[in-house]
């Protein structure tokens, strides 16, 4: 009774809309800059350039650091209801592993899940969407008192998950602003869940 209830329901909305906005395009395609904030983990093993070193090797350490990565973001839709679409979200973003050494960290995300969002001039939009994240840490060195911590490159991928919302502007026929996106990613690397945020911006094309 409550599915024939909310079937009902959803047919009363889409009567109340107006036949513009119901011929909504069909595919829409965003691309633009993006941020990103992730907790990254590195391995350091201690390097002693000194002439009398430690008997004992000094055991490699782990550390997590939060880093700000710069990069972008690309996604399409296919909108097969006036509300509801299929959305498959591509992200990449770059930066130091490590603030202070020459170690980088790319990290690259894909995800696909169903999106809502609201047909008029100024649409908010919504999305859940599940994928995988791959982050990649570059080899560098780190200057240390008799020495240096030579921190180990790594390549790890995972399962992820967003949560996010933005809005988009109608600028003219078929291209759209988007002024902001906020999405909140969990990730599951190094055996540990990572909770972090994504702010993207750009444009959008409607076909």
């Amino acid at each position: 009774m409550s599915r024939v209830l909310g079937v009902f329901l959803l047919l009363s909305l889409l009567a109340l809309v107006p036949s513009s906005l119901l011929a909504q395009d069909k595919l829409v395609v965003f691309g633009g800059y993006s941020y990103f904030r992730p907790p990254v983990t590195v391995t350091e093993s201690f390097v002693c350039t000194l002439p009398a070193c430690p008997l004992q090797p000094v055991l490699p350490v782990t550390v997590t650091n939060h880093q700000n990565l710069h990069g972008w973001e690309f996604s399409a839709t296919y909108r097969f209801l006036p509300f509801l679409g299929l959305a498959a979200d591509y992200s990449g973003h770059y930066g130091s592993a490590l603030s202070g050494s020459a170690s980088n960290v790319h990290q690259h995300t894909y995800l696909f899940g169903p999106e809502v969002h609201l047909p008029a001039p100024v649409s908010p939009f919504a999305h859940v969407l599940f994928g995988g994240t791959h982050q990649t840490v570059t080899s560098g060195q780190l200057p240390s008192t008799g020495g240096y911590f030579a921190i180990q490159p790594t390549s790890t991928t995972a399962f992820a998950t967003v949560v996010g919302a933005g809005i988009d502007i109608k600028l003219i026929p078929h291209l759209w602003l988007r002024p902001i996106q906020l999405d909140y990613l969990v990730t599951k690397l190094n055996s540990g869940t990572q909770n972090q945020p994504r702010v993207s911006a750009g444009l959008v094309l409607h076909f």
